[in-house]
């Protein structure tokens, strides 16, 4: 390794170790190697920050940052619940799948898992532990089911993932979540569902029709397929499916009425996206002026004396995630001038030449690096680094995004720095020591759905295909082995 890796490594080190904040410390650790390598910092590090948020793609991270603080404190929280109170609740330790569904789609609407365990947390765990449920279990649900949201459209960290890594579709890769994020939540609730049963938890009353689940389920279904229906429209598969989604949103506003417009935010987003009728940033701007009519004007929950502070947070949150990113587009320069990356590729796959391994490999390093690191400054910082070797295997930079994201998510709930660790603890008074032993199968059940989704590549590229934001050619000749294909065939004229 050369002296330019070294000072660069070792600094930014030290600095966190010095609880340095990470913005801070990328930028430092970037500058002192800048200096070293023999160029100007002061002009190529302020050059490469400017240079790293000027994309268009970006603008939707402050769009969407502020639509999620507006749900947030918009009274989202309580119809979310109520709405999967009715689908899941009359299940044994039905709290604890209506945590996890709430949490799920909260943490999507949002894009914030840290807003999704104080908000959902802050009504469930109490109402939790007033029903009899072990205070730690509860804490343990909420934590681990708020992370899955992170998966499932829109999501700010697959923005950050698609300009870290290049030309990677931001739509691409909202499609390619969906299936994880749900796979995940699955897990969580089948971990919560055995763990209920055994300590004895009941199902919930709930004095309702029983025909409203049954129409949700209907709903559900439908929607799943068109996926496959839809495919024999060519290109006017996004129409398709947005027009479907609206009719279905229609019979599922009959049945759902506190939830319906708010859950009608995800429709509007991949809805349009996905039938060409605006960007991702142009769906962010949209998901904020709806949401302020959703919160100032139909559900009255915030008075426009609120909003001065709603924009300032908003304002704080995307100056953070904006700083970041600045500072790891420097530091990503400088790293692959000190052929950093090359030399992790060759290390790698020095290893082994079997891809089971090296991906297992990276995992393992994802998964250390997330337990004292956030999420934003990671992907920003490790997907060069290992974005060139997963290509060198075949795996798809759709797949990478939504394994690493997966993996790192892992890390928002595990302690040193767990941050939804931190705020379960809080809102649910109780220490992260006695939480932990409750953690471990909710862990387990992350690391299978991760194992799933890392060596299942369809998984992840099955529905961007379907929804034409991969060519399935592409997706096949980046297969890194023999995997499950896609169990349909698609139309000629996409291959």
């Amino acid at each position: 390794m050369g002296a330019v890796a070294l000072i660069l490594i070792v600094t930014f080190v030290v600095l966190l170790l010095l609880d340095v904040p990470i913005a801070v410390a990328i930028a430092l650790a970037s500058f002192l190697a800048i200096l070293a390598e023999g160029f100007d910092p002061s002009v190529v590090l302020a050059s490469k920050m400017v240079s790293g948020v000027n994309s268009f793609a970006l603008l939707a991270i402050p769009f969407f940052i502020l639509s999620g603080h507006l749900m947030g404190q918009g009274g989202l929280a309580r119809r979310l619940i109520d709405f999967a109170a009715t689908l899941v609740g009359r299940l044994p330790g039905g709290l604890g799948y209506v945590n996890t569904l709430t949490c799920m789609l909260f943490g999507s609407i949002s894009g914030s898992a840290a807003a999704a365990v104080s908000s959902v947390g802050g009504f469930m765990i109490p109402e939790m532990n007033r029903k009899g449920y072990d205070r730690e279990f509860n804490v343990a649900v909420t934590t681990t089911a708020a992370t899955t949201g992170l998966m499932i459209p829109p999501s700010n960290i697959m923005i950050v993932y698609s300009v870290a890594a290049g030309s990677v579709s931001i739509a691409a890769m909202f499609m390619a979540g969906v299936l994880p994020g749900i796979l995940s939540g699955l897990c969580i609730m089948l971990v919560a569902g055995v763990m209920s049963v055994f300590a004895g938890y009941r199902g919930e009353t709930i004095k309702i029709p029983r025909w409203k689940p049954v129409a949700a389920t209907l709903v559900i279904a439908a929607l799943i397929g068109t996926t496959f229906v839809a495919q024999s429209y060519g290109e006017k598969m996004g129409w398709a499916l947005f027009v479907f989604i609206t009719v279905a949103c229609a019979i599922a506003f009959t049945t759902f009425r506190r939830a319906f417009l708010t859950l009608l935010l995800i429709a509007i987003v991949i809805g349009g996206i996905l039938g060409g009728v605006f960007t991702a940033t142009e769906a962010a701007a949209i998901a904020v002026v709806y949401s302020f009519l959703l919160s100032v004007v139909v559900y009255r929950e915030i008075k426009l004396s609120q909003l001065p502070s709603i924009l300032l947070e908003s304002g704080i949150t995307t100056a953070v995630v904006m700083l970041l990113i600045g500072a790891s587009s420097g530091m990503s320069w400088i790293m692959t001038m000190a052929n950093i990356p090359q030399t992790v590729s060759d290390g790698l796959l020095g290893i082994s030449d079997n891809p089971l391994v090296i991906l297992l490999v990276i995992n393992l390093l994802l998964i250390f690096v997330g337990t004292f690191m956030d999420m934003t400054p990671a992907v920003l910082i490790f997907t060069p680094i290992f974005l060139p070797v997963v290509t060198a295997l075949g795996m798809h930079p759709v797949h990478f995004g939504i394994m690493m994201i997966a993996n790192l998510c892992i890390g928002l709930c595990t302690p040193p720095v767990g941050t939804c660790l931190f705020i379960g603890c809080g809102v649910g008074k109780t220490t992260i020591g006695k939480v932990t032993p409750t953690m471990l199968p909710f862990f387990g059940s992350m690391m299978v759905s991760l194992l799933v989704i890392t060596y299942v590549p369809a998984v992840s590229l099955w529905l961007p295909v379907q929804s034409k934001q991969l060519k399935a050619s592409e997706v096949d000749q980046a297969f890194f082995m023999n995997t499950p294909r896609f169990p349909m065939d698609l139309p000629s004229d996409s291959r």
